[in-house]
């Protein structure tokens, strides 16, 4: 991969480089250019969940005793967040693995962009793709599922700083799982199996009453069942809070837990993220 690096020039005619941030969202139109070009991964990535949602919405689709909602109406905002977690977590932790392994990594290291920039670039892509994620299962939860829309703008506030939050944090782990594959071909299967586990413990196939206490327990220690929760508390009824285990939308503390993994998430980046594979050092 060839880096082209503009020089401005400064006050006293020395040429400097631009900083991170200004090569950030240069880096993220790459990273976003790259992804379009590959069809076939942009279809699976958008198609899949629309997909399970189908699948299961069509499956489970009875009122749901005591929460005055649907079956169906319930898998909406927990596969929104199964959604941003794939187009975050799982995305970036295979594709940085591939990236280490076929040297990519470290032809950039040893180019003058600041090293900020490729990981503002990869934030760039999951934003982007997490936001197109978001619409298109809310279209289809919209139309098909009778989901409504929020109605004030407290409610859209809150859609807003989970996703940030739980995008962030979810990218976050995501560029730090992304070191533990030993090769690009065992990646998938490092980040794919702790993400459909968590899937199934955090309330996105299975409604939280029917998974044992201490699955829910395990689960509520990663990001992904707080972000289903906080998209519950966005587009359910007030009505549907009886179906958390807390029986209650806790927005505070889904705030703190996502605020807190996204601190720890930085902080795993920092102490594990490589440039090279291990077989190079």
């Amino acid at each position: 991969m060839t880096t082209t690096v503009v020089r401005e020039r400064g006050e006293a005619g020395v040429g400097r480089l631009p900083g991170a941030w200004r090569l950030g969202p240069a880096r993220g139109a790459l990273e976003i250019r790259q992804f379009f070009r590959q069809r076939d991964q942009v279809v699976f990535t958008f198609a899949f969940p629309v997909v399970l949602l189908f699948l299961f919405a069509s499956i489970f689709r009875d009122d749901v005793e005591g929460a005055g909602i649907t079956a169906s109406q319930l898998y909406v905002p927990a596969m929104m967040a199964a959604g941003i977690m794939s187009t975050s977590f799982q995305a970036l932790g295979v594709s940085i693995a591939i990236e280490r392994e076929d040297k990519v990594l470290r032809r950039l290291r040893g180019t003058p962009m600041p090293p900020a920039a490729y990981f503002l670039g990869k934030i760039w892509l999951v934003v982007f793709t997490g936001l197109l994620e978001t619409a298109v299962l809310l279209l289809v939860g919209t139309t098909c599922y009778g989901v409504d829309l929020p109605t004030d703008a407290g409610r859209w506030f809150d859609l807003a700083w989970v996703f940030v939050l739980g995008i962030t944090a979810c990218a976050l782990l995501g560029i730090a799982v992304s070191s533990v594959p030993n090769s690009a071909n065992s990646a998938s299967s490092v980040v794919v199996l702790p993400f459909l586990v968590l899937q199934f413990i955090s309330g996105v196939y299975i409604a939280i009453g029917t998974v044992p206490d201490w699955m829910l327990n395990i689960g509520a220690l990663f990001p992904l069942k707080w972000m289903c929760q906080g998209l519950r508390g966005v587009f359910l009824p007030e009505s549907a809070q009886v179906l958390e285990q807390a029986g209650s939308w806790e927005p505070g503390r889904v705030a703190l837990v996502l605020a807190a993994w996204c601190a720890g998430g930085l902080a795993l980046c920092l102490l594990t993220f490589r440039w090279k594979d291990r077989r190079t050092g």
